[in-house]
């Protein structure tokens, strides 16, 4: 499992597997750990897997910066630790989790963690033989160091995550302490705690933290920078001579000797690369290019290129069409659902997509903290304080996106739409639609990717019946980041990762108090006092029931908003890889496991003419 995305789009949360601060290899949450203290390997993971071999992978854009801890530049594969498929090679955290469970934390630089009762505090104990990449010790100074530092000068999304951690102390060379603010009641913080990136107090002394920098920041994963070719590529080679590498956490892990990102312009030539053998290893997003541009391929025909399909249980995570409600345009929740309502998913899925998906309809889609039916008991108790404020639907059955027959022809979808934005106080004069001073409305779908082109444009065609202007507009990718960190956009398309056991990071994703942070993930503008108020219960929950409790509440509530248009999931991987690769007989059940649990199999290889 992957310790940075786990810590700012999954993040785990820990509760009371220990009940005393006696030291301990690690944490459960709501529940009992899988793994005894004297587990030799993870059961998803084969410990005799060979090492050695290339990987070669392949990334969307460019990048210019290999630091990832700011909101500066833009940052290399493998150095992101925000985004979907964030990744970080190069550093690592005090405890990491098993990809087979959903909640738990397991030791890496600390062998052992105390917990006392009242959760105010959390210690950790520093192996001794934990080392930075030239060879010196790990300590509790490099451990205050980088909570200090990426808390005062790091991306805004840290300021957030370490708000309640009040102070951390170095209490000997190897043990430090972190304290969190009296009455926060988060089950978060010492999870957010134990799953910080550690950085080098040392490097950093005569390197500026705040700055972009193609000069690699000296680490202590299992893998260091080897190569880097600015905005083309970037390679990472395994430390042979990893402090960790005997720990059970990594026994049957990172068995690529190098792992390399090569940058593409977009996603077909990508594919095209893969087809090529200039990319190994690919998870297709595209759903035409996985229904129609594989089976011809002679290497597919003849076996040499795999296409095979994975199942996925986790959250399917949220995507969906992300109104701007900064703009004075979309206040109007009227305005915003009549939007929606000239989405034809089921045409689009029919005609674009090959039926491969299913329509969103939660921002935990794929899981049981789902909103169910109408709100009632524990639910509704929540709810009903904020009655006032919410509307209407919400108290009433859970929300569902119209369905339209898939032909295109969606008359009842516009009327209703038109009824809203009348009754918004827009009407449509001279083809156009406007409000009563006369103002038109007009969208602009903002994106880096122009597959999304084929998707938008036929909504733009649905919204331009309705008076509405549409435009799609296609901008590079590092000025696509800056638009969307300083909120300079009126919709664009986003995909939230929701985690087993979510908990801080909905502050990021919904919270009013990240809605205006620059590069914060609160992308809609949402400022709700109700759903800062669910938010915290889910945070709270101490239980699986209260915490499904506190989900159905909260996923009812940001549905019900329309600040979305939801649009579509598929509860698998579907991958393509040329037949070089050897793999453990169990998958891990909650991550796809290619990076860090396969290997490259030498005598497959050979046949390929590979490594």
């Amino acid at each position: 499992m992957n310790r940075m995305a786990w810590l700012i789009l999954v993040l785990p949360l820990l509760w009371g597997a220990t009940a005393a601060a006696a030291p301990a290899h690690g944490f459960a949450v709501l529940g009992s750990l899988k793994y005894g203290p004297d587990f030799r390997h993870f059961d998803y993971v084969d410990p005799d897997a060979p090492r050695g071999g290339r990987l070669r992978l392949w990334y969307p854009g460019n990048f210019d910066s290999l630091n990832p801890f700011i909101l500066k530049g833009r940052w290399a594969a493998g150095s992101n630790p925000f985004g979907v498929d964030g990744r970080l090679l190069t550093f690592e955290s005090l405890m990491t989790g098993a990809a087979d469970e959903e909640d738990s934390f397991y030791g890496l630089i600390a062998e052992a963690v105390e917990l006392p009762d009242d959760r105010q505090s959390i210690t950790f104990n520093l192996r001794p033989r934990a080392r930075w990449h030239d060879g010196s010790e790990i300590t509790a100074d490099d451990v205050v160091f980088s909570f200090e530092t990426l808390k005062a000068k790091g991306h805004p999304a840290f300021r957030v995550l370490f708000k309640d951690i009040t102070e951390v102390r170095a209490l000997a060379p190897r043990q430090v302490r972190f304290l969190f603010a009296r009455g926060a009641h988060t089950r978060d913080l010492p999870a957010t705690a134990a799953g910080m990136p550690i950085i080098s107090k040392a490097w950093y002394g005569s390197h500026d933290f705040t700055k972009t920098t193609m000069t690699p920041p000296l680490g202590s994963g299992p893998y260091r920078v080897e190569k880097v070719d600015p905005g083309r590529s970037i390679t990472y080679r395994r430390m042979a001579d990893h402090w960790a590498r005997d720990l059970p956490v990594y026994q049957g892990r990172f068995n690529f000797e190098r792992i390399t990102w090569d940058y593409y312009r977009d996603r077909d030539i990508a594919l095209e690369g893969l087809f090529a053998g200039k990319v190994d290893f690919r998870e297709d997003f595209t759903s035409r290019n996985w229904a129609t541009k594989y089976d011809d391929v002679p290497a597919v025909k003849d076996g040499r290129l795999i296409k095979e399909v994975l199942p996925d249980n986790n959250p399917s995570g949220f995507q969906a069409f992300f109104l701007n409600t900064r703009r004075g345009k979309f206040a109007d929740r009227r305005v915003r659902r009549a939007i929606g309502l000239a989405f034809d998913f089921e045409w689009t899925n029919r005609n674009l997509f090959y039926s491969l998906y299913k329509r969103t309809y939660s921002i935990f889609q794929n899981s049981d903290m789902e909103a169910m039916g109408a709100p009632q008991g524990a639910e509704l108790a929540l709810l009903e304080p904020w009655r006032a404020e919410l509307p209407a639907e919400v108290f009433g059955p859970v929300y569902r996106a119209p369905k339209t027959d898939g032909s295109g022809k969606i008359r009842r979808q516009l009327r209703a739409a038109k009824r809203l934005l009348q009754a918004a106080g827009w009407s449509v004069r001279d083809g156009k639609l406007r409000n009563a001073k006369g103002e038109t409305l007009a969208i602009e779908f903002l994106t880096y990717g122009k597959a999304f082109e084929r998707i938008v444009m036929p909504y733009i065609r649905n919204l331009e019946r309705l008076g509405i202007a549409g435009k799609f507009r296609l901008v590079e990718p590092a000025q696509y980041q800056r638009r969307i960190q300083d909120f300079d956009f009126d919709v664009t398309t986003f995909r939230n990762s929701s985690s087993l056991t979510p908990g801080l990071s909905l502050r990021n994703a919904w919270g009013s108090k990240t809605a205006n942070i620059p590069g914060g993930r609160n992308y809609t503008g949402l400022k709700s006092p109700a759903v800062d108020a669910l938010v915290e219960e889910v945070i709270q929950a101490r239980t699986r029931e209260e915490l499904r409790t506190a989900t159905h509440a909260l996923d009812r509530v940001v549905m019900w908003t329309h600040n979305l248009i939801p649009q579509w999931f598929k509860a698998s991987h579907t991958v393509a890889y040329w037949d070089m690769f050897g793999r453990p007989t169990v998958k891990p059940k909650y991550a796809l496991g290619m990076l860090d649990t396969w290997w490259i199999d030498p005598a497959k290889a050979a046949k390929l003419g590979r490594q």
